[in-house]
């Protein structure tokens, strides 16, 4: 058969750990440029596997120090936080509550790690509204309420940033974002507080496991969520540029490209044009593809996997946030 064909071809070829860390030595790769996603779910007792995305687990807030304390081992030092509540509302109220599940977390982490750990917090209203949007819905019709939606952002932002948060990732793609939550957290004593801005996050259904870990439970049509109104199209490279522009105008730090692997273009020319920090995030659809690739004898999941993330490096990326950072980490410390 012609898949067995392949996989002879990728076994033959194969390269050992070793290989593989030289391999993303020469890019240019370290463990203090992965970011490791981090899920924490409210009101749980055990962790859970997440069926589309093999490896991957949501934990309660007790796990998070073993979470942590094996990323330290591996030398990740950074980790992006996203909240997993049980209760959802119209307007999202869990996301800017000071027990909620993020802000818990990032207390308990930096109360246990200090700055040995560097804490992002995604900043967004997907997981705590009604609709699974990004943004507010206006009353009186499906549309969001880009204002409504900002000044929420805001609040969440400042809570995560009491709450210890060294970095914010605003991942709504709503305009003015960046600048009003600079603002907000200038106003409230948290100007050191940097910003993650994820500014070119494309339409895309790559975004669907993760979308099941943080939708299926209470919003069952969550696969036909249509976000294409304020997502960045995947046909116009030149919007994906004036987004990452406008949000370094407003004040972000770093910028995130989002797919990354679909997207490499888009990152070596904002390193080429602009020379601003600017980060990979490899989606979990990007990392489901490799898993249940490899899972099949397909491909051969430690080549591919190494391969991707050199891929995002070799473009220009300065950080990667991936599901892979652990295997990449422990290859890199063969």
């Amino acid at each position: 058969m012609l898949s067995q064909f392949i996989f002879r071809i990728l076994q033959k070829g194969q390269r050992n750990k070793g290989e593989l860390g030289r391999l993303l030595d020469s890019v240019g790769l370290n463990k203090k440029q992965l970011v490791c996603p981090l899920f924490v779910k409210d009101h749980a007792k055990e962790g859970c596997k997440i069926a589309s995305m093999p490896d991957v687990s949501v934990v309660p807030l007790e796990e998070t120090t073993t979470q942590i304390l094996e990323l330290i081992n591996l030398g990740i030092s950074s980790i992006i936080v996203f909240g997993v509540p049980t209760e959802r509302d119209a307007v999202g109220s869990n996301a800017s509550d000071q027990n909620g599940i993020v802000q818990k977390t990032v207390r308990k982490l930096k109360m246990e790690f200090g700055n040995a750990l560097n804490i992002i917090t995604d900043v967004c209203l997907c997981h705590y509204n009604l609709s699974g949007h990004c943004g507010l819905l206006a009353s009186q019709n499906d549309l969001i309420d880009n204002d409504s939606t900002v000044r929420a952002l805001c609040e969440v932002a400042v809570t995560h940033a009491q709450a210890g948060a060294d970095v914010v990732s605003p991942s709504s793609m709503m305009d003015g974002q960046v600048s009003s939550i600079r603002t907000s957290l200038d106003d409230h004593g948290y100007d050191k507080i940097k910003i993650l801005s994820v500014s070119a996050k494309h339409f895309s259904s790559l975004y669907s496991p993760f979308r099941s870990l943080a939708f299926s439970e209470q919003i069952r049509d969550y696969k036909s969520l249509d976000k294409s109104s304020y997502q960045v199209p995947y046909t116009n490279r030149g919007e994906s540029v004036r987004e990452i522009e406008n949000d370094i105008r407003e004040g972000a730090d770093m910028v995130i490209v989002k797919p990354a692997m679909l997207y490499l273009d888009v990152i070596s020319m904002i390193k080429e044009k602009l020379r601003f920090p600017i980060a990979a995030q490899n989606v979990s659809g990007e990392y489901a593809m490799i898993k249940s690739a490899a899972a099949n004898n397909w491909i051969n999941e430690e080549e591919w996997k190494v391969t991707s993330i050199c891929a995002m490096k070799r473009a220009g990326a300065d950080s990667i946030i991936s599901y892979f950072c652990k295997d990449i980490a422990a290859i890199l410390n063969c």
